[in-house]
Formats: C-alpha cells, structure tokens, sequence
C-alpha cells in the first residue's frame, strides 16, 4: 500500500499495473457534457481500467427531492463493483479523473460509505499519468466477477432533516464546498437559486490539490481545517454532493474524521424552499 492511505502516486499504480488485487476506475466526467467522460475513456484510459460514470453509475435518478446527483442504489452499485472486480474488504481501488478528484473522490467516499476502505485516488490524474509517460490504451477490459457484500455506514451521510437540526449546534460545523462566489450567491451556473445555508462557512474544494491536480501536503491540509478541527461533527455539502467529497477527502488527509456528506446538499436544500 502507498505511504499516503489515500492518494497513490502515478510512479507506485504504474508498478502495480499488473497486481490482481488492484482495479482502477476511470471515473472522468463534465457536468457540462455529461458524455464527455466515457467519450475520452474509449479513446484512451490507463491500462486495464474500468469506467464508471457519475451519472449512469455512481448516482440514482434524479426526483423531486434528493438533489441532482442522489446516491446510488446500493445494490445496484454493489453489483456493479463486483462485476469490474472489486472483491469486498479485499481489492484495493484506484480511482482517477481529470478534474481535481471532483468525481474520483466520489468513487472514494461511495466505497468508503458501503464499508470497503481500501480506496485512493490517483494523483494527479490521467494528466498526471499522461505526463509522467505511464501507458494508456483504447481497450475494454472485460467484466469479472468479485464479490461485493456492502455494509453500509449510516453515520457518513446526513439528510436535510439532521442538517437543519443540528447545523446551528455549537459543536456542529457546516462546510460549503463550492467556488466562493456560488458561496457567496454572486453566481449560479447550475441551481434555480443561488445562495448557501444560513450558517454554513466556506472551504473550496479546489484548496485541497494544486492547479495541476496534486494534492497538497499532509502539513497543508491540517492548516486549512485548524479553525474547525475542533468540532465534534463536521457536515459537508456542496451543489449536489459530489464536490463536497473532495473536501472530505481532504478532511481524512488531515485526521480529522467526523466529516458527513449532505448527499443532497444544496441542490436538495433549495428543492425544499
């Protein structure tokens, strides 16, 4: 395993390209093309990786409450682990994107969430990798079949409900992860309402990495949380639960585990108002 629990090096997944018990999951996507992500997969992709897409896979269908990316079907998911190799408690997953982990931390929190920990995501991403020279392919592994049993661990996520009861206690932070001008309700490129959660503060998810997509340093993550790593919860959400999990990557970088994901966060938050 690599020194960091959380983030392999591109040098240490090229060393471990052929280990059976390791699965990459290209998990590259564009909220402004949703087909984009597959798209660049099937022109090339790492080597022996899997897709799976933020829309199709990693979420359920959209409705009236829940926000615009709800969490899968945990059935559904386990059985699509299970089928690119993910054998529960046991395959370590590799998860990367081209954005900053925007939607590979997804992958590692969902995981993470149905009880299998051994997850990182790659840094700095298929650019990353490209750039170090490392190869890529245009072929389609094919499907295996592991076995999945997911445990699901209720206190990773909260719902609007708990949000609301507990967002105003003293021990209790909640964390924005988007731009700070969405934060700010200066500008809304997704949701009908711009805006945050009265109380919420402001922690950017893009802090958490460098413009190229590599993460910051152990040190650097400690100091962004300082203010609040006293807290006893930290609730943490984002437009629709997906960016926030950056956030609470960066959280576990830093030690600090009492982060939950709002999985509607504010997407479902104003579908209420």
């Amino acid at each position: 395993m690599p020194n960091s629990q959380f983030v392999v090096s591109p040098t240490w997944l090229f060393e471990h390209l052929e280990d059976p018990q390791v699965i990459i999951v290209d998990c590259r996507f564009s909220l402004a093309d949703p087909q984009l992500g597959r798209q660049q997969y099937q022109n090339n992709h790492i080597y022996g990786s899997y897709y799976l897409d933020l829309n199709q896979d990693l979420s359920s269908p959209v409705g009236k409450h829940g926000g615009r990316h709800p969490l899968p079907n945990t059935n559904d998911i386990a059985n699509k682990f299970a089928a690119i190799g993910i054998n529960y408690q046991q395959t370590l997953v590799v998860a990367y994107d081209d954005s900053r982990f925007a939607f590979a931390a997804r992958l590692w929190w969902l995981l993470r969430y149905l009880g299998h920990e051994q997850v990182a995501v790659l840094d700095g991403g298929f650019s990353g990798w490209q750039k170090a020279g490392y190869p890529v392919t245009d072929v389609t592994p094919g499907l295996q079949m592991a076995k999945f049993v997911p445990q699901v661990q209720t206190e990773k996520v909260v719902d609007i409900t708990t949000v609301k009861s507990r967002k105003d206690r003293p021990d209790v932070v909640l964390v924005d992860s988007r731009e700070s001008d969405r934060y700010r309700g200066e500008r809304e490129p997704i949701d009908k309402i711009a805006g945050h959660i009265p109380g919420a503060v402001n922690y950017p998810w893009q802090e958490v990495t460098d413009s190229s997509g590599y993460v910051l340093p152990q040190t650097e993550q400690r100091r962004r949380w300082e203010n609040i790593e006293t807290a006893e919860e930290i609730l943490v959400y984002c437009g629709s639960g997906v960016t926030a999990c950056v956030n609470l990557l960066s959280l576990e970088l830093a030690g600090i585990n009492k982060g939950k994901l709002y999985a509607g966060s504010w997407s479902d938050w104003i579908s209420y108002l």
